[in-house]
């Protein structure tokens, strides 16, 4: 390649001017375009978010202080304490700045005390849930947390969670303590069962309840000093499936005595916690009583003297930890005669915790969907791009559906048909266990959904009818296999 020297051949002077041109009207060119573009920005219109409500604060709740936010500027957070004196500083300080409603925000029970104090003092509190603030922007910290509560709320983007009225939380702690009392009588029976493994008497294997009446005469003869096999064994009750033999064969063990200490203290403890069931039995049933006072002074004509039949509960539900039958006639009462019991799988222990929890009175939720939504027994469907990436149900530990799960696990041990049984089995085989006991629990939340808000009975003729839709559908899908490979009806055998 030949280069070119600029001494010999020098370039023309017209040639670099004309070049110079070119660059200058380019860059001005250039310059106008950027402004031309720059004007057209600015001119755009935004939309801006109207303010719901303008006296609007936010807290912020942890275990050893509050932050209360007034608005959005550096100096409208402030902290306060936990003490009952400080609870009333927080009420007083949102007076004078003017606040009307309050948004707090909290994981724990910490809210309680203050949630029900500002109600008192005449704000209007609502409770948000936790997972709906976490998209903090920035460092998350307690101040930060507050003042994005007071901006949402001020924007009306906060949604009040759920919450009962006075004396459905009362009835709520008691129910709750109740199943916590259950929960550690269990774990007393455990420990019974394996000190008396450890002493080699097996009656784990031959008595089905070791709480029950021969299993505690059998313990309180063992904790009494009695030693000999064929006299303990002389306490079992007539109708245990082993013979008398065998209880003697696992009646011979040795007695140490350390084991017997430990025997012993759990048994009492088990007696102990037994009477403070009881105990809290009595509490739940004079509230239930008094509700149903309440609801019978709103409506007359349900009053005892109205000429109403002496209630019969439909089934036996004298089940094991389960509450009395007086739970099952104070529900009948306050859902106007709409009998619960009548579902397969439910009990007392259902309808108790329905009552504790959120009441009979189910038409807050809008639909049964919403209701079922509330239970996280509906799908959660993830979309992206037009597709479905999960609909799995959200994890959440919710107590009422939790009690459907128990009632539907409940209709698959039952002995009787019903069509809640043919539907659990049916998607168990098609899907799987755990997806059948959600899928079944649904069901159940939209019967008492329709059962409550419509007051009418539980009807199995809508079931049936299901049953004959099924069963065209079955048949339509034979008929099409049978055009399909050609079939005839010497190849058919009908196995009856």
């Amino acid at each position: 390649m030949r280069i070119r020297n600029f001494q010999e051949h020098p370039i023309p002077l017209y040639f670099i001017t004309s070049l110079i041109i070119r660059f200058i009207n380019y860059q001005g060119e250039t310059t106008m375009k950027r402004k031309k573009e720059v004007k057209q920005d600015v001119t755009k219109t935004f939309v801006e978010m109207p303010v719901i409500n303008p006296k609007a604060a936010g807290v912020d709740v942890g275990s050893r202080s509050f932050f209360v936010c007034v608005g959005q500027g550096p100096a409208d957070v402030k902290e306060y304490g936990v003490f009952t004196c400080d609870l009333h500083q927080i009420a007083t300080d949102l007076s004078e700045n003017g606040m009307q409603t309050i948004a707090m925000e909290s994981t724990g029970f910490y809210w309680k005390q203050l949630f029900v104090l500002l109600q008192d003092y005449g704000f209007e509190v609502i409770l948000v849930n936790a997972r709906h603030l976490k998209n903090v922007k920035g460092k998350k910290t307690d101040v930060v947390d507050s003042r994005w509560i007071q901006l949402m709320h001020s924007l009306g983007l906060l949604s009040a969670s759920f919450l009962p009225d006075n004396l459905t939380g009362e009835l709520r702690t008691y129910t709750r303590q109740r199943q916590y009392l259950i929960q550690q009588t269990a774990q007393q029976v455990h420990r019974m069962n394996k000190n008396l493994t450890l002493m080699n008497l097996q009656l784990k294997p031959i008595l089905r309840d070791l709480t029950g009446l021969t299993g505690r005469l059998i313990i309180e003869a063992i904790l009494s000093g009695n030693r000999s096999a064929e006299t303990l064994a002389e306490l079992i009750h007539p109708n245990c499936k082993h013979p008398k033999e065998v209880f003697i064969k696992a009646l011979n063990g040795n007695f140490r005595e350390e084991y017997l200490f430990e025997l012993k203290q759990c048994y009492q403890m088990f007696c102990f916690l037994k009477n403070q069931i009881d105990v809290c039995d009595e509490k739940i049933n004079g509230i239930l009583e008094y509700k149903v006072w309440l609801h019978q002074q709103n409506k007359p004509e349900l009053s005892p003297n109205s000429g109403m039949k002496k209630y019969k509960a439909p089934k036996n539900i004298n089940f094991k930890n389960c509450p009395p039958q007086a739970i099952a006639q104070h529900a009948n009462q306050l859902s106007d005669g709409v009998e619960l019991l009548n579902i397969p799988g439910v009990n007392t222990g259902t309808i108790l915790t329905l009552i504790s929890e959120i009441g009979l009175d189910l038409t807050k939720f809008k639909t049964a969907k919403h209701f079922c939504s509330w239970l996280s027994l509906a799908p959660n469907n993830k979309i992206t791009g037009a597709k479905i990436i999960s609909s799995a149900t959200p994890s959440n530990k919710n107590r009422v559906a939790m009690a459907f799960r128990d009632a539907a696990n409940a209709i698959e041990h039952m002995n009787q048909n019903n069509p809640l049984k043919s539907f659990f089995k049916r998607l168990a085989v098609k899907k799987s266990r755990s997806v059948a006991i959600t899928a079944t629990a649904r069901k159940i939340a939209t019967i008492i959904w329709n059962m409550l808000t419509k007051k009418e009975q539980f009807r199995y003729t809508l079931a049936q009818d299901f049953q004959v839709k099924l069963k065209n559908q079955k048949i339509k899908t034979l008929n099409r296999i049978i055009q399909e490979f050609g079939i005839t009806q010497n190849e058919i055998r009908f196995v009856i």
